[in-house]
């Protein structure tokens, strides 16, 4: 269950859904696909969501809890 990942990294920071459609090149809204698990999100953005963070690909995914 990524999708519940992304928005609580997003919110931990503080970061509005705009925001990181702007780090991504993506609008809003499909951002919100993203997070809603609407649309699955493409390798692309996963790397560069998790370079964002500093973490993991996987803890993005849910592959791991530990948050680096």
């Amino acid at each position: 269950m990524y999708f519940r990942r992304l928005r609580d990294l997003r919110e931990d920071k503080d970061l509005t859904q705009e925001d990181i459609a702007r780090v991504l090149e993506i609008s809003q809204t499909v951002y919100s696909r993203y997070e809603r698990g609407f649309q699955t999100i493409p390798v692309v953005h996963l790397l560069k969501l998790a370079d964002f963070y500093n973490t993991s690909t996987d803890y993005i995914l849910g592959r791991t809890n530990k948050n680096p």
